[in-house]
């Protein structure tokens, strides 16, 4: 390993966890629209119950490294930048808006793209377009100039706050909030009656951590030249398409390792269930809604640093103030969008 670039190793941690995420997404059934619409319109929580589990592993287990020194909080983005509530806000109900018009989220169509969608392959293509536009292209200007990003020198989280009010460790509060919510989540007796859900959902946690723990010991070797990052798929979407236009040039890192393991993981997943098929869409009707909403998610998902991934699972695990606001901004963002599909804004 002493021989591999720094950035192959990154890249090499994001493909080993952003496989287990891809088997999750479809030995696991993990899904951030489908949790949302199955618990709306479907009379069904298990999806969204397993979220619970993902989380209180994710949040314990990343606090229990952060204990032990194994991961640096501070140095993720989630922590270093001060948090613009604006942008966790308005960044979030478009990103969910255009999560319930394209049908997924990044992740989603990453995992679905795996499984052979190649409608997915579209809103994953023109998501990282979208994205890139807004954080370095043409749209960059006024992003900045609407939601600005200062640097933050001391951590930004609930933990750290009520550990500087109380002088308890963060460790103890995080505890308390992770049991919390995976008590939540397994109180549901179809989700206990369910334990390979369970048991991804417990896998999927594991694997946002191990990537803050990766990515913390090469930043910490490369003394910060290697980021402390975890799973996201807004901006790396981005990241692997002009790595593979321009790879020659450099550009390896976690997150082209990560995009790259959830397609893994989910073609070895939907091979293993049989459900590995070629998909087009028939419909251009279909096809214009899935591009609007993949723009949407690129746009809303580069204001609010993070996706439904990026701020609702890593974000979460650090529990930052905009990981829980952002995810319930995209929460709403998608109920809003499923509704105006479904029910056409019609009085009951």
């Amino acid at each position: 390993m002493d021989a591999l670039p720094y950035g192959v190793i990154a890249a090499l941690i994001g493909l080993c966890t952003g496989i287990v995420l891809g088997l999750a997404a479809r030995l696991g059934e993990f899904c951030t629209l489908g949790a949302i619409e199955s618990a709306a319109y479907g009379d069904d929580q298990r999806r969204l119950r397993q979220w619970g589990v993902v989380l209180g592993t994710a949040i314990f287990s990343t606090f229990l490294l952060a204990d032990a020194g194994l991961i640096d909080l501070q140095a993720t983005i989630y922590h270093s930048i001060q948090w613009n509530p604006l942008a966790s806000i308005a960044g979030g109900l478009l990103f969910g808006y255009g999560m319930a018009l394209a049908g997924n989220c990044g992740f989603g169509a990453l995992a679905r793209f795996g499984g052979g969608d190649l409608r997915s392959m579209v809103v994953v293509v023109v998501m990282a377009i979208a994205g890139f536009v807004t954080l370095n292209g043409p749209l960059a200007q006024l992003r900045i100039t609407l939601f600005p990003q200062d640097i933050s020198f001391v951590p930004q989280g609930i933990a750290h706050t009520l550990s500087s009010l109380t002088g308890l460790p963060p460790l103890a509060f995080a505890t308390v909030i992770a049991l919390g919510v995976a008590a939540w989540g397994l109180s549901y007796a179809p989700l206990r009656a369910a334990p390979r859900r369970v048991i991804w959902g417990v896998a999927a946690g594991l694997a946002i951590t191990m990537a803050f723990w990766g990515t913390s010991a090469l930043n910490d070797q490369t003394f910060g030249a290697v980021p402390v990052e975890g799973h996201s798929f807004t901006a790396p979407l981005g990241r692997s398409l002009l790595w593979l236009m321009m790879s020659s040039s450099g550009g390896m890192g976690f997150g082209v390792g990560s995009v790259a393991g959830v397609l893994a993981g989910a073609f070895i997943g939907s091979s293993i269930k049989g459900l590995f098929r070629w998909e087009a869409c028939e419909d251009p009707r279909e096809l214009g809604r899935q591009v609007s909403g993949a723009i949407f998610m690129g746009i809303g998902g580069i204001i609010a640093m993070g996706c439904s991934v990026g701020q609702g699972l890593s974000g979460v695990a650090t529990l930052a103030y905009s990981g829980p606001v952002t995810l319930a901004a995209i929460y709403g963002g998608a109920l809003f969008g499923l509704r105006r599909l479904i029910a056409g804004f019609q009085p009951d």
